[in-house]
């Protein structure tokens, strides 16, 4: 499994945005082998992670037409910095405290 990290400043958000993050995610999730999507924003900071069964899924994700305009947009309007850090993970552990 692999997982994306992607960091960025915000400089303005709009309802273009919040559209346009909502329909890739679900592209992503739905269309391009990707198992697991989250995000946060604390202040001008936004963090997402997400997790993909194999790098040519994040591969051809990141190649996809729509994705690649909505790239754009977020350099040129959305944020002012971003960085982007693919990483394979080794070991993952999870339980659930709530039974």
């Amino acid at each position: 499994m692999f997982a994306v990290i992607f960091r960025a400043t915000i400089k303005a958000l709009d309802q273009e945005y919040v559209d346009t993050a909502e329909t890739l995610r679900q592209r992503a999730l739905s269309e391009f082998g990707c198992v697991e999507f989250k995000a946060w924003t604390e202040g001008d900071s936004e963090v997402a992670i997400s997790y993909w069964k194999s790098e040519a899924d994040i591969l051809a994700w990141k190649q996809d037409a729509m994705h690649q305009r909505a790239q754009a947009a977020g350099a040129a309007r959305w944020y002012s910095s971003y960085s982007v850090e693919v990483v394979e993970v080794v070991r993952r552990y999870e339980k659930s405290l709530y039974q």
